[in-house]
């Protein structure tokens, strides 16, 4: 079946950095714009970064995280990034990846199964 995966979550301290990764099984990400999203437990999912496939796409994020992650994609590796820096325990949950969609909004056609980011001391 067609769907994301997400790749690099972990466990970090508040302040650190993390590289979360999203690549197609069974497609390539080339044409497609990808969302972040991400959802903590007893909360709902959110929208946290979103990139276009074009050329020099263009880029949004949640306020809650801009100025602190950054999103890119490299196409010589058909690989999507969400570049995470000083986070915090508030940005510990689940990280989606998504495509075939725009937004911030959950409008994407293909989801992955997320991988967990937990930022603790």
């Amino acid at each position: 079946q067609l769907q994301l995966v997400e790749s690099g979550g972990g466990l970090v301290q508040p302040g650190g950095s993390l590289r979360l990764s999203c690549t197609g099984s069974g497609f390539s990400l080339e044409n497609y714009n990808i969302g972040w999203f991400r959802q903590a437990p007893g909360k709902e999912r959110e929208g946290v970064s979103c990139i276009t496939h074009s050329d020099g796409g263009r880029t949004n994020y949640a306020d809650s995280v801009k100025g602190r992650f950054t999103i890119s994609r490299d196409n010589a590796k058909d690989t999507v990034y969400l570049q995470m820096n000083s986070l915090k325990p508030e940005d510990t949950a689940v990280y989606y990846c998504a495509a075939g969609g725009w937004g911030l909004r959950e409008e994407y056609a293909y989801w992955g199964q997320g991988t967990q980011v937990t930022v603790s001391s």
